[in-house]
């Protein structure tokens, strides 16, 4: 199933996708249900907005794919502890919205990810019990200023600027994570490609791991990181990050 979030007529709704339509609900499915509304729109007459904002936070999984698979046949078994950084909610943006390069950087990077749903109140789940936890998947673009990054040796301004997280374009509530294939392209021109094969740890390790930490509320989202190097970008570049499955999400980047 495939949920969507959109505006229409001044109203923002959530709906399901069925084909070129949009069967919309009485409120946010996450918890209210997927009670219809008995209203149909169609897709092309809305703008889908990102299909989540975050309760309280987004997280990004960190060096978390190898990078090809002769250093995956040749690492050992147990690559150590995940590792992973903390974006406000702040940052979320929608399909079609700008990713904004601020006027403290010069050197603006994105990175096409899957990123998980959290569907319910998560804390110390066990791996084996971790993916009851997700209400569904979509596409993600994880945004850094590099030069800050490395001006300031840390992560959290680099990636924490507003739109440096868009998301979208739907939630698919079914997505066989195992099946991803990804692919990122500035201005049509490829810059990533990767699948699930090279991960180095399953979506469900991953859960566990980030709530033996803290909780994880529904509505936050998982950043499950990028399967090869980021590109920059600057103003007038188009980003689009495609997982066969759910969607493209699709985004221009614009200058302060």
């Amino acid at each position: 199933m495939k949920i969507a979030r959109f505006s229409n007529e001044g109203r923002i709704s959530f709906g399901i996708v069925d084909d070129d339509e949009i069967v919309v609900l009485k409120g946010d499915p996450m918890f209210a249900g997927y009670d219809p509304s008995g209203e149909r729109v169609a897709l092309r007459d809305v703008k889908l907005l990102a299909p989540v904002i975050p309760r309280s936070k987004i997280v990004g999984m960190a060096w978390s794919y190898f990078a090809n698979a002769a250093e995956q046949s040749t690492a050992a078994r147990s690559p150590g502890e995940p590792r992973f950084f903390l974006k406000p909610n702040t940052c979320v943006v929608g399909p079609g919205d700008p990713i904004t390069v601020p006027v403290s950087t010069d050197n603006v990077h994105v990175e096409g990810e899957l990123a998980i749903v959290i569907g319910k109140i998560t804390r110390n789940v066990s791996v084996d019990a971790a993916e009851d936890s997700i209400w569904g998947y979509t596409v993600a673009n994880d945004v850094t200023a590099r030069d800050l990054q490395e001006r300031d040796g840390d992560l959290t301004r680099a990636k924490s600027f507003d739109s440096f997280c868009p998301l979208g374009p739907v939630i698919d509530t079914e997505y066989d994570w195992t099946a991803l294939t990804i692919e990122s392209r500035i201005n049509g021109e490829v810059f990533q490609k990767g699948n699930a094969t090279l991960l180095k740890y399953t979506v469900a390790e991953m859960i566990s791991f980030v709530s033996s930490v803290f909780t994880l509320l529904p509505g936050d989202v998982i950043l499950t990181g990028a399967p090869d190097r980021s590109a920059s970008v600057v103003h007038g570049d188009a980003v689009q990050v495609e997982i066969a499955g759910i969607g493209v999400l699709t985004n221009p980047v614009r200058r302060a």
